[in-house]
């Protein structure tokens, strides 16, 4: 039951795959699952009281909670401490932020993966309550639709058919088990072991099975696939516009390049379209604020409600959004006008986004007119003054803001003059050689969002991709005094080779962007100028000619090898890293990762150990319950008589010896009785003829002999004497006892038997083979002749309305 329990979990955690990226999050879960399935079967195969098998199980999926994600946190490696404690907080907000911020497929990170085992292993415990000690075998199914119903309302593309699948058969072997080991006496025939209502559970489960997958076809809505992975209804169309809560990761690992837009522009400069401006941030993730109060319809005359300089450059872009489909409009920075578009729409005179308020930007062709101030180093070193024009919203900062960051900030822009020096000192630190360009990375380390956690992991990794390089730049600024903002839309993207014509305007070369450019970027705001752009990511984007310029002399250097660096000083000082190392998924120190690869290592050959022992195991299992005295026995035993046997004593050990007969290639026939049977192995090589010599071969082969002839006598005379016969031979059983005798059979067998015959008897032996091959065809056997029954019927009908039709003419 326990593993009928786990197998059906594990198979419907199959269909988190789509929701969890990659296959990274699959072993902790089975090896949870494995762990507390294995737990509740040895508890319940010790007697222990229901209620402390299931307590026991919930301790078990503790431990090896313990064990898998806070390791170095805890005592002897799975026993929780204060430090478990707070890791797990850290591991419950990273699981929050992923959720929060991110759209499936999600990283599998310490934090998510931890909730899901966690969940997985709170549900085996669950299921097999409801199976096992509250007997409700059909009600556990509830259990496995939640797991099936999480990932069918997030993936686009339902549940999956492989996690429903391994999911039913699960079921079903959970039914089949709870009338195997407790039959329902409604249903039972004269079959005492109940392996009729195993089949017969087995064979309506699958009939049920197909039918639950052939009949969603005429279900309106499924019009392409079957269930769960059919098409559903979707009146909103297809989902392919920019996440604004810059879950760009997926975009960017996306190859298929969907959402394309295309812009035709008059600009000599790279053109960067921005969506959404990301600029309220509570520590856990940055999200736009939309500022409703304030917000103004129309977009045919913008203007930003901070002043601008006189000089300004001016440019025209015509855009064509394609599919791309999303509340907030693509433009240029900055707007002061938007022509042509259809629905209603408004903008924030703060941050200049513009959102549609009855409408998307899919299928839109428009042309905005923009003025950006002409920048150059120069003219942005002027700036020292702190800024009074701007909301201080652009300023404020978490309290939770982790060590690392702050002396990171500190080190990076120590000795430097102005706002603008401190800029590029960030700016240059993070496209340093120390920092790479990496979509996998964030991925393997855990850290793949937006958080404050995420940043203090990144710049620990020093690896990531546009959001962690945007987010770091946009912190760090904020803790010197500078105005800080993310961009989120699309890189400039690549010429197409053709032009565009624009009335008033020569041809302008077009460009097309597609999911694979989508980028964030931060902005800066600088007093008298407005929000400036730049680009801390390296190998993405155009870094413009303002932030490239060299810093005047006096400007900070940026050549940091420790991001603790004191400043002023050249001697790293102690890390004072908020977020310790997380044991996990993908995270960690190398160390850790090499023991939980030798762990799983040892738990996969240990798994495939039992898996190989468990005919041997199952053999001698059936073997000791068939040859155990009972209890009376047990009690009597030390008096002169004792009570009688029980009356299947003999037949059970009769069945123990034909399954033995059976291992070592003497099967029984079913048409022959006890005693010619018995007559045949007695003659065969297999047991070895009776010896008059006292040879040690001989005199065992002679035991074996006896040892059968007194098996046959006991089992006739239990199944046709009176029972006043079985009575008077209780003294000699007790004497010599079923399990010696079957014990002698045996030892002739394997004396007689050759080193292949002894291997297979132990370790693969026919009686208990065959069984299971018998468990596994019969109910395809039975299926088929439910078939074969349903052609022949419809064959007669035919039949008869061919020769209805026929005589009537």
């Amino acid at each position: 039951m326990s593993a009928a329990i786990a197998f059906a979990v594990l198979g419907a955690s199959l269909s988190l795959n789509g929701v969890f990226r990659g296959w990274a999050w699959l072993v902790p879960a089975i090896t949870t699952v494995f762990v507390v399935g294995l737990t509740l079967a040895a508890l319940r195969a010790l007697r222990v009281h229901p209620v402390l098998t299931t307590l026991g199980g919930l301790l078990g999926l503790v431990f090896i909670l313990d064990f898998t994600f806070f390791r170095p946190e805890s005592i002897a490696g799975f026993i929780p401490s204060g430090a478990t404690l707070d890791t797990l907080g850290q591991f419950l907000k990273r699981a929050g932020e992923t959720v929060v911020s991110e759209t499936a497929p999600v990283s599998p990170n310490a934090g998510i993966v931890f909730v899901a085992c966690a969940g997985l292993g709170l549900f085996t415990v669950l299921i097999d309550a409801l199976a096992v000690p509250l007997g409700m075998p059909a009600t556990s199914g509830l259990g496995l639709l939640v797991v099936l119903v999480f990932p069918a309302t997030i993936k686009p593309q339902g549940g999956g058919l492989p996690g429903f699948l391994a999911a039913a058969v699960g079921f079903i072997l959970i039914l089949g088990c709870s009338q195997w080991f407790a039959p329902d006496s409604r249903l039972q025939t004269d079959n005492a072991h109940g392996t009729g209502q195993l089949k017969r559970s087995m064979v309506i489960g699958g009939v049920a099975l197909v039918l639950g997958l052939l009949l969603p076809l005429a279900v309106p809505g499924f019009e392409r696939g079957t269930f769960p992975v059919g098409s559903r209804l979707n009146p909103w169309g297809v989902s392919n516009g920019l996440n604004p809560m810059i879950t760009l990761g997926n975009s960017l690992r996306n190859p298929t390049g969907d959402g394309s837009i295309t812009y035709a522009t008059s600009s000599t400069a790279p053109v960067y379209l921005r969506s959404v401006t990301i600029d309220k941030f509570d520590g856990d993730t940055w999200a736009p604020d939309d500022r409703e109060a304030s917000r103004r319809i129309g977009p045919g005359r913008m203007a930003p409600d901070y002043p601008l300089p006189s000089e300004l450059v001016r440019q025209v872009t015509v855009i064509d959004t394609g599919q791309f489909t999303s509340p907030y409009l693509p433009v240029p920075y900055a707007p002061t006008a938007v022509n042509g578009l259809s629905g209603r729409w408004s903008w924030d005179p703060a941050t200049l986004s513009i959102r549609g308020e009855d409408g998307t930007t899919r299928n839109q062709q428009y042309t905005v007119y923009s003025a950006l101030p002409a920048l150059t180093s120069a003219t942005l070193s002027q700036d020292n003054a702190k800024p009074t024009s701007i909301s201080q919203d652009f300023i404020q900062l978490p309290s939770n803001v982790p060590d690392i960051v702050k002396n990171t900030a500190k080190a990076v822009t120590a000795g430097a003059n102005g706002n603008y020096a401190k800029a590029m000192a960030i700016q240059d630190y993070l496209r340093s050689s120390q920092f790479s360009y990496s979509l996998q990375a964030p991925v393997q380390g855990g850290y793949d969002g937006n958080g404050m956690s995420v940043l203090a992991d990144f710049l620990q990794q020093k690896s990531g991709y546009c959001v962690h390089f945007a987010s770091a730049m946009a912190v760090m600024a904020r803790l010197d005094g500078i105005p800080s903002r993310i961009a989120v839309g699309y890189a400039p993207g690549h010429a197409t080779g053709a032009t565009v014509a624009v009335a008033g305007q020569e041809p302008l070369p077009e460009y097309q962007v597609d999911a694979r450019d989508a980028h964030a970027w931060p902005e800066l705001y600088f007093e008298g100028v407005g929000w400036v752009a730049f680009e801390p990511t390296p190998s993405r984007g155009v870094v413009p000619p303002y932030a490239s310029e060299p810093v005047a002399p006096g400007g900070p250097s940026t050549n940091l090898h420790d991001e603790n660096l004191t400043p002023g000083s050249s001697t790293p000082a102690p890390s004072t890293a908020a977020v310790p190392p997380l044991a996990g998924p993908g995270v960690g120190s190398g160390t850790a990762t090499g023991s939980a690869t030798v762990l799983y290592a040892t738990a996969a050959a240990l798994l495939l150990a039992v898996l190989a022992a468990s005919p041997r195991l199952v053999r001698s299992g059936i073997r000791a319950r068939r040859l155990r005295p009972s209890r009376a026995n047990q009690i009597g035993s030390g008096g002169a008589a004792g009570p009688a046997p029980p009356r299947d004593g003999p037949v059970l050990a009769w069945a123990e010896l034909q399954d033995l007969a059976t291992d070592y290639g003497i099967p029984p026939v079913p048409s022959e009785t006890p005693r010619h049977f018995a007559a045949r192995l007695s003659n065969s090589a297999a047991l070895g003829a009776p010896a008059a010599a006292a040879s040690p071969s001989g005199a065992a082969d002679d035991a074996g002999q006896h040892a059968l002839a007194s098996l046959t006598g006991d089992f006739e005379r239990q199944r046709y004497g009176p029972p006043a016969a079985v009575a008077a031979n209780t003294a000699a059983e007790q004497a010599n006892t079923a399990a010696v005798r079957i014990a002698a059979v045996r030892a002739a067998f394997r004396r007689n038997a050759s080193w292949f015959a002894v291997f297979r008897a132990d370790w693969f032996p026919p009686s208990l083979m065959s069984r299971w091959f018998q468990l596994l065809w019969s109910p395809f056997r039975r299926l088929g002749r439910i078939s074969a029954a349903a052609a022949r019927r419809a064959a007669a009908s035919v039949q008869r309305l061919f020769e209805a039709i026929r005589w009537r003419r």
